[in-house]
């Protein structure tokens, strides 16, 4: 029993290890002997299919990969066979070998021998975009891009170099024509000349008023501006400092460069310079790419503009006399053709106005602002003119200014016109007289008849229509001197422009009323 009992548990186990020695020397041999491997296309003496040993180490594999046709078309074939047992055989039975390059896909195993005959590997499917062809395409898409690129950025710097020279070039010789003009202009000049000496200097050449051109040309860039002491509907007023002296800086508008050049025009005009006519300096230009100013330089006079006089001070005769002759003597200088070689034509100024008229500190007057002055050429017959005659300061206006019944063919109806606005100048001084202990208050022409800015219609009916002057004072009867300035007016202002009175016949009467007085103002 302990026998039968012993033999049946020891054989079953007897079995087992036989069948595992059995196995295990099977695999040894196989190791030892080779691999055995099925294969198609990759047999041993070109069979097409069969069994090849795989060398010690090797591996049986299957692969799948693209081929074309016949007729041109891809399709996928199958091969099996023995892989050596090299390192670069061992990578490729990790997967796919690049497929958008190599569409091919392998596997491989080594467990029994034909194992690779049930191995079904799979591979990427190539794309049409993906074909070899058409990335080079791409790739030669990339270079011209980037060929592109290089000689755009190549292009920019070579424009931005040019650029660059250009400015330093042209800051360079404007350095330099500054450097001249102002070796010219100290020339021309001299050292603790006033500006009064250097105009003198450029009249003596007969070349008219204010400084030579060159000079002119580069005096933007040497002023100094100090303070703001004025807005007009042209532009703004500055005190300003050139070479050391207060001089008057008007900063036109630029959309006013039309009345820049006009009133340059006219200043520089020969023969133009008169103690009563404001002086002028220069003209210029001066900016930057994104701004602009157009000035013009004249004289600077401390007491400002009639208007503001008035305003502030009390008259006493002798005062209001050298006002009013030296208003009278600027626009008879004026509107006085000169005739000769270096001849001066006869000019309107068309807005006359106590704003318009600067006070000097000799307490005489400097007519001002020639943005609308017209100039008469009796050699060609011609009136330099702009088309619009409503033109001016609407409360100076004359009546055939404002019904626009003025005769524009005529030169002289300008001056007559300027004649009417001088008679309501001469109301504005008379006002602030004192006579007897006794003043009036300083007021404009027409306060109480129209508003403060009037329209063209609201003159032209005070004026035209209802033919209303400024009220005459009872008190200047007593007075032969104001009796005489109220007469003047009068004729000045009178509404037919036919029999109102000259600048030149103003100018003798009150120089006659000077005398009279035993004056010495003149």
């Amino acid at each position: 029993m302990a026998n039968n009992q012993g033999d049946y548990i020891w054989w079953p186990w007897n079995k087992v290890v036989s069948v595992t020695l059995v196995l295990i020397f099977s695999s040894l041999r196989s190791k030892v002997s080779g691999l055995k491997c099925y294969c198609v296309q990759h047999c041993p003496n070109n069979e097409l299919e069969g069994i090849c040993v795989a060398r010690e180490g090797g591996r049986c594999f299957s692969a799948v990969e693209e081929v074309e046709a016949d007729d041109g078309q891809l399709e996928a074939e199958r091969t099996y066979g023995c892989l050596p047992p090299d390192e670069r055989g061992f990578i490729q039975c990790k997967g796919n070998l690049v497929p958008h390059l190599v569409p091919k896909s392998i596997e491989c195993c080594d467990e029994t021998d034909m194992c690779n005959k049930a191995l079904n590997p799979k591979y990427t499917v190539r794309l049409p975009t993906q074909s070899p062809g058409e990335f080079s395409t791409f790739d030669d898409s990339i270079h011209q891009i980037a060929l592109l690129i290089s000689v755009t950025v190549c292009f920019i710097f070579l424009i931005v170099f040019v650029l660059v020279a250009y400015i330093r070039c042209k800051k360079r010789e404007e350095r330099r024509q500054n450097y001249i003009a102002s070796e010219q202009c100290n020339v021309f000049i001299g050292k603790g000349e006033t500006i009064n000496d250097m105009i003198d200097q450029s009249l003596s050449s007969g070349s008219g008023s204010g400084l030579p051109i060159l000079v002119q040309r580069t005096i933007a860039k040497q002023i100094e501006m100090i303070k703001s002491i004025g807005k007009g509907r042209y532009g703004e007023v500055w005190k300003a400092k050139w070479r050391g002296e207060n001089v008057a800086v008007k900063v036109f508008f630029t959309t006013e460069e039309a009345s820049w050049i006009r009133e340059t025009e006219i200043y520089q005009t020969v023969l133009l310079r008169h103690e009563n006519i404001l002086g002028f300096i220069a003209a210029d230009i001066r900016g930057t790419g994104s701004w602009t100013q157009l000035l013009l330089i004249t004289d600077y006079h401390d007491l400002g503009s009639l208007h503001d006089y008035l305003k502030l001070h009390t008259l006493e005769v002798p005062d209001m006399l050298r006002l009013t002759y030296s208003m009278s003597s600027g626009l008879s200088h004026l509107h006085t053709e000169v005739f000769g070689k270096q001849g001066k034509p006869a000019i309107a100024h068309r807005d006359i106005k106590s704003k318009n008229i600067l006070v000097k500190k000799d307490r005489t007057c400097a007519i001002a602002d020639f943005g609308l002055a017209v100039r008469y050429d009796s050699k060609l017959n011609e009136i330099d003119i702009a088309a619009n005659t409503r033109v001016g300061t609407k409360r100076y206006m004359a009546p055939e200014v404002l019904d626009e019944t003025i005769n524009t063919s005529h030169f002289d109806s300008y001056k007559m016109a300027d004649m009417y606005s001088f008679g309501l100048v001469l109301w504005e001084i008379a006002r602030c007289c004192v006579k007897n202990g006794v003043v009036d208050e300083y007021e404009l022409p027409y306060k109480d008849c129209v508003p403060t800015d009037p329209s063209f219609e609201d003159m032209k009916k005070v004026v035209c229509f209802d033919n209303i002057r400024p009220l005459i004072s009872v008190r200047w009867n007593s007075c032969e001197v104001l009796r005489t300035i109220c007469k003047v007016m009068q004729e000045c202002w009178h509404s037919n422009p036919s029999v109102r009175l000259t600048s030149l016949r103003v100018k003798k009467t009150l120089s006659k009323l000077i005398s009279s007085q035993d004056l010495k103002i003149v």
